[in-house]
């Protein structure tokens, strides 16, 4: 750490540091507040999701057990691809859950349970679901990231860079304050004398 100069320009340095300081804090403070009040919106929407998905099984636990007959109908189904847009939290980019694209494999009608049709998009719906978890954690992952460096910028700002910068401003002044009663004494310990030694000529 370089040491402190106890100069009037150094004064003005941490002055203008200062101010920079407290211009800056509320605005970080701001930040660290929307990034918070994103993080719970964020958990509300993956409760929704789970709310959704949790209707999704329920309805297809209605019609559970033809699927007793073996159709093969994870093998008729994959998820190829999620596709996302991209959104904005707090000056931060993230992706935001578009689609989820699936391809399915062609099958013989005439072979296959009734229910087929059903149970694919069934299963479509609940991967969809699982595909928008995904991106929701994606994204509460990236904004808990920018909530910590914003709480450590905070905490630099609001416990270490302007109390110190304070600090060093009280030091300057009380130094500055010294030389200047110091030269005050000086100067006039130096017109006493001087005074004192014109006397002392002008009665000899």
């Amino acid at each position: 750490m370089a040491k402190l100069k106890l100069t009037k320009n150094e004064l003005r340095k941490q002055k203008d540091a200062l101010k920079r300081f407290r211009q800056y804090l509320p605005t970080l403070m701001l930040k660290k507040q929307q990034l918070q009040a994103e993080i719970l919106k964020l958990h509300q929407q993956m409760q929704e999701v789970k709310k959704r998905k949790a209707y999704e099984k329920a309805e297809t636990y209605k019609w559970v057990d033809v699927f007793a007959e073996e159709a093969g109908i994870e093998g008729l189904v994959r998820m190829e691809k999620i596709e996302t847009t991209e959104g904005n939290i707090a000056g931060i980019d993230i992706p935001v859950f578009e689609k989820a694209v699936f391809s399915e494999e062609e099958y013989d009608l005439l072979s296959v349970p009734l229910w087929v049709d059903e149970g694919i998009e069934a299963v479509k719906r609940i991967m969809s679901l699982n595909a928008e978890m995904t991106v929701l954690r994606q994204q509460e992952k990236m904004v808990r990231e920018e909530l910590r460096i914003t709480t450590q910028r905070v905490n630099l700002f609001e416990k270490v860079k302007i109390p110190e910068t304070a600090e060093n401003i009280r030091k300057i002044r009380i130094y500055l304050g010294d030389m200047q009663t110091a030269a005050v004494v000086t100067g006039k310990i130096a017109k006493d004398k001087i005074s004192r030694n014109a006397a002392k000529e002008e009665t000899e």
